[in-house]
């Protein structure tokens, strides 16, 4: 039973962490390592905070409630659940662009097939991946061994790149400038819209609830974010390496070039399949998770779901290949989570002082503070980027 229990733990920290190591993970953390350089160590300790804020509050509230965010929206504000659905599909949707853009980019990599011809061909293997019985479990096991093959590979190319490790340290507390944006960006793609969710809803559908269970909850919790944050800490490292000795990478495909330069072409090609095996991965992930936010409003929603899902896929793909620039759409995407942040994790803390949602339970109020700050730092810093930043991106 331990053994078991162990396991709910891991695949609920491992389905939030591959959520958010996906392609636009690896080609955010290049882009801003290019332009700030050392500086970008703040910006990952400032994330690696907010991060931990949001999540050990969400999946607390979730298992002690023992209902969905949806549902507890619905009971904080009746209509909330489904404006909160609706953000959170909005959300889902502009992620998995970003990731079927980066399964077109991992194509690129391996076969040297243009970006969009990958993305149509690795949406139609998505799909019919969904079709088949056992999909889920397969994934999961699937991702878990990629997550560990992405880690690992990415020490490799860091420790043979030699990044001025002592400069990182220092700039990580002592900046040059600080970036809002890239905050905002990364926090959104760690935790914002359905990716932290993602992890708490898991280990509810595994029967982990209560607040017996909370230990186990906050462990988990921390255990996603540690994962994400090895891998932002090392991918960080081996980009600085590359870029302080004056290499230029690829701006139509950042991530692969740095993998290119430190370790050759078998670096370029191991990447291309570690790019494509994350990017289908999150691609299933997100869409199930984001479906999941509507699946129970209605009875025909929860019969014809798997549909929704290859719908949701289908969409993802076609706004992809009408849009084009998959670099522009991987650095958006953290952009547009971070801005859900702060409403979905505020109806949560409202949420744990309701007795009707979360009965006698009494929540930290450290965690309620912690939260408070996540939720107006993040309100705040996505104001600006909304104000400020995005335009200029989009442009």
């Amino acid at each position: 039973m331990k053994q078991s229990k162990l396991s709910l733990l891991l695949g609920a920290a491992f389905l939030m962490a591959t959520s958010a190591i996906g392609p636009g993970f690896l080609t955010q953390t290049t882009v801003f390592t290019q332009t700030l350089l050392a500086s970008f160590g703040f910006v990952i300790l400032m994330s690696i905070i907010l991060d931990i804020g949001a999540q050990m509050n969400v999946w607390r509230i979730i298992a002690v409630s023992e209902k969905r965010a949806q549902d507890i929206a619905n009971m904080v504000l009746p209509g909330m659940g489904y404006l909160v659905a609706l953000l959170i599909v909005m959300g889902g949707l502009a992620f998995n662009i970003g990731n079927v853009a980066g399964a077109g980019l991992g194509l690129n990599v391996l076969f040297g097939i243009p970006a969009e011809t990958g993305a149509l061909v690795s949406a139609i293997i998505a799909i019919g991946i969904f079709l088949v019985r056992e999909a889920g479990k397969l994934m999961d096991r699937f991702a878990q061994i990629m997550g560990f093959i992405m880690i690992g590979l990415t020490i490799y190319v860091a420790i043979v790149s030699s990044p001025p490790v002592g400069e990182a340290v220092l700039k990580t507390f002592v900046p040059d400038t600080i970036d809002v944006l890239a905050i905002v960006t990364l926090v959104g793609g760690t935790v914002g819209g359905y990716i932290t969710f993602a992890g708490g809803h898991r280990l509810l559908d595994a029967g982990v609830k209560g607040t017996a269970a909370l230990p186990e909850v906050t462990k988990s919790s921390t255990s996603g974010i540690v994962v994400v944050s090895v891998m932002r800490v090392v991918l960080f490292l081996a980009v600085l390496g590359v870029v302080s000795q004056g290499l230029q990478l690829d701006p139509a495909n950042p991530p692969a070039s740095v993998f290119q330069l430190a370790a050759g072409d078998v670096g370029y090609k191991i990447f291309g399949i570690v790019i494509w095996a994350a990017a289908i991965t999150s691609v299933i992930g997100c869409a199930y998770t984001s479906v999941s936010f509507i699946r129970t409003f209605h009875p025909a929603l929860e019969k014809s779901h798997k549909w929704i899902i290859i719908g949701f896929i289908a969409v993802s793909t076609l706004v992809f290949l009408v849009v084009g620039r998959p670099v522009k759409i991987l650095v958006l995407v953290g952009a547009l989570n971070g801005l859900i942040l702060p409403i979905t994790l505020g109806i949560m803390l409202i949420a744990a002082y309701q007795k009707k949602i979360v009965g006698d339970y009494k929540h930290p109020v450290w965690m309620t503070i912690f939260g408070g700050i996540v939720v107006v730092s993040m309100a705040i810093m996505g104001i600006y980027t909304l104000i400020n930043e995005l335009p200029k991106l989009m442009s």
